[in-house]
């Protein structure tokens, strides 16, 4: 009853509203005493596919903090399949807890009795805090899994392919704001530079940009720093910079009430999700700063575009010719803004909500 009452607490909404707000299909709590497992899976929407997203592990400060991220990721990814043209639904999960310390092959392995117990309604992968080794275990217990390892058959890391797709909408809103793709010379910060992040520096830096990045955690700082000579600069820091382009690649919410008075860029585009802490109060704020926001669900979307082609007979050439298509989706997005008067992210979930009522009705006839 307590963690009921914990959930609920957050913005005076409880559990089923919460679920409901945004029409999931289902949310499945999972709780294993011996392994210790705490998880969420989260269903959004299986109208298109079969529900894809990836198992996330994280050491949430309440369960309340973890429904809530379930929730709008799992949304997300729903969009980000079907902008992205992929017969996929959205789905997601998070295992609660620290995953440097908390992570074992029984945790896992009973994680996937839950998704199996799913029976194919959502297929699971690799997201932060979990890697393609952890998909391993998960698949001793279930098939419904992706990103496995490439000894394996599998996609393997999905991160580069994520990065190039980020890269890709950053060009495309760099077009947008500064007439020109070219990123040679710009200014961009980089905020997290873990596995996707830095292989986006990497791209950047072979495009000769110039490069800040920040992260909590000091040796991978300083590691990307010695690669690719980019400045290290303070997490907080990041939002008072006088850059071009400014790229959340950590956590979400770092484009909110108090960060965008403070941001001098004229484009974010970044591999975070959900980087909008409420997308119609911020997303209207973005367009009045003149800053040219490239959709997060959007652009980084190649990891998904990567596992997608797993399950069809991975081709790994064939998964970056599709996630290059990001470049002309985005600019696609721009311009339905533009005509109808949207923020960039509501225009980029129309395009996505419409596809999915198309095809619904498609698969409406029988």
């Amino acid at each position: 009853m307590a963690k009921l009452k914990e959930v609920g607490a957050m913005k005076d909404k409880s559990v089923f509203h919460q679920v409901t707000e945004h029409d999931h299909e289902k949310v499945v709590f999972c709780h294993d005493k011996d392994t210790g497992l705490k998880a969420i899976i989260a269903i959004h929407s299986t109208v298109l596919g079969p529900a894809l997203g990836g198992a996330r592990m994280w050491s949430y400060a309440s369960e309340a903090e973890a429904l809530e991220d379930v929730l709008r990721l799992s949304r997300g990814m729903t969009y980000k399949a079907a902008i992205s043209g992929l017969n996929l639904g959205g789905g997601k999960a998070v295992i609660i807890g620290d995953a440097k310390k908390d992570k074992s092959e029984a945790l896992l392995r009973k994680f996937g009795r839950f998704v199996k117990n799913m029976n194919g309604c959502y297929i699971t992968a690799e997201d932060v805090g979990t890697t393609p080794k952890d998909m391993e275990y998960i698949r001793m217990e279930t098939e419904h899994v992706s990103g496995l390892p490439e000894a394996m058959g599998g996609s393997g890391d999905p991160s580069p392919v994520t990065a190039y797709g980020t890269y890709m909408g950053m060009k495309a809103a760099a077009k947008k704001a500064f007439g020109s793709d070219s990123l040679a010379g710009m200014k961009i910060a980089v905020q997290g530079v873990g596995h996707v992040g830095g292989y986006l520096v990497e791209l950047l830096s072979k495009e000769n940009a110039e490069i800040y990045i920040a992260d909590i955690y000091e040796d991978r700082l300083r590691e990307v720093s010695k690669k690719y000579k980019a400045k290290v600069v303070g997490m907080e820091e990041v939002y008072d910079l006088d850059v071009d382009i400014y790229s959340p690649c950590g956590l979400g919410g770092t484009i909110n009430a108090n960060t965008i008075d403070r941001l001098k860029c004229r484009v974010i585009a970044g591999c975070a999700n959900n980087q909008l802490r409420e997308e119609h109060v911020h997303g209207p704020a973005l367009v009045k700063k003149g800053i040219a926001y490239a959709p997060d669900f959007l652009i980084n979307a190649g990891g998904l575009i990567n596992v997608y082609s797993e399950l069809r007979g991975y081709n790994r050439d064939s998964a970056y010719a599709q996630t290059e298509r990001i470049y002309g989706y985005t600019l696609d997005v721009f311009e339905l803004a533009e005509k109808e008067g949207l923020h960039s992210q509501q225009a980029a979930v129309k395009m996505a909500e419409n596809r999915i009522e198309r095809i619904g009705k498609v698969r409406s006839t029988f």
